[in-house]
């Protein structure tokens, strides 16, 4: 899946601002297999011009247990990145892996024992939580449907995890789509005391029945941003939004998009959450290799540094390492 090297480099950029240093709050890795991406591959990547310091691994459903208790087989993700980890800390001049965000059923009575696991599991490294709360009802038109049950955001025992999440001193991550985000501002309101991050702007769809309404869906995300931003225990990761869900179709193209082209499609989107979150809780994210399916990682971040030169040098080192690092306590 992941296996698209020869169309990436059709494209080539200088690296712009190559001395800064970036830290990836966004990132995923699985085993050997249909969507093989390890380390290595992740170093390829971090390593092709950016000078990308620490990342955090987000769950993605890869390496779990086969066997025993249900609630404790999404640990062997967690071991698996682990492992990687240290891989990565032994090739120096390399990105180290500085987090791991998990995955567990936030409804279960269990929860505290599959927390505990992943800490014991993790070296260090557990951050917090990643229990997606995406949900269309036209998941057939959709090549990452998400899944999750609907109404998950207002559910008592699910609030009750998050809740407890914060209790523990952890983040919750989550990814939804467009529509969802005022059942979710609803939960950030509910849950007060957990530091929650919004992952990829909400996923603005652009396919199926989304297809070409992108202004009209952009005026309505903007209202509720805006409502999410209001709520002062949420951050926001900016990126994550070349899946082909969203419906820039770049990754059917003969040729990957440069930085200026991603720079014209999607700047507002991150004009608008910027002003709305402020630099401080804005954390720029890869979502690879997901997003390369549509784009290089060295053109994903050219963008990233074109759409944040308009802002003051703090502003820069927030969003490019000091949100994520104040999240994440890397």
């Amino acid at each position: 899946m992941f296996n698209n090297t020869e169309w990436l480099n059709q494209v080539r950029e200088d690296v712009i601002d190559p001395d800064r240093p970036i830290v990836d709050p966004h990132h995923h890795l699985w085993p050997q297999g249909p969507l093989t991406y390890e380390v290595e591959n992740l170093h390829g990547d971090t390593g092709d011009g950016h000078n990308v310091v620490q990342t955090v691994f987000m769950e993605c459903g890869a390496a779990y247990r086969e066997a025993g208790p249900e609630h404790l087989r999404y640990v062997g993700e967690t071991a698996f990145v682990a492992d990687a980890a240290r891989r990565a800390a032994a090739t120096p001049g390399k990105a180290q892996i500085a987090g791991i965000v998990a995955h567990a059923d936030l409804r279960r009575a269990d929860l505290d024992e599959t927390l505990d696991a992943h800490a014991a599991a993790a070296g260090g490294l557990f951050r917090g939580i990643r229990q997606a709360g995406a949900c269309d009802p036209n998941p057939e038109a959709l090549r990452i449907p998400g899944g999750a049950p609907p109404g998950l955001y207002a559910d008592a025992d699910f609030r009750k995890g998050v809740a407890r999440l914060g209790e523990r001193g952890l983040t919750y991550d989550t990814w939804m789509f467009h529509h969802q985000l005022p059942a979710y501002a609803d939960l950030a309101r509910a849950t007060p005391g957990t530091t929650m991050i919004l992952d990829h702007f909400g996923t603005p769809l652009g396919v199926g029945a989304y297809a070409g309404k992108r202004a009209e869906i952009f005026e309505k995300w903007k209202d509720d941003i805006a409502e999410v931003a209001a709520c002062p225990n949420v951050f926001a990761k900016i990126g994550g939004m070349a899946m082909p869900d969203n419906g820039y179709g770049w990754n059917t193209r003969d040729k990957p998009p440069t930085s200026d082209e991603f720079v014209e499609a999607q700047a507002p989107w991150y004009t608008h959450a910027i002003k709305c979150f402020g630099p401080e809780r804005c954390m720029f994210e890869s979502n690879f290799p997901v997003d390369r399916l549509s784009l290089g990682y060295r053109v994903l971040w050219n963008g990233l540094k074109k759409i944040a030169r308009h802002y003051p040098e703090a502003a820069q080192t927030a969003m490019f390492s000091g949100t994520a690092r104040k999240v994440y306590k890397l």
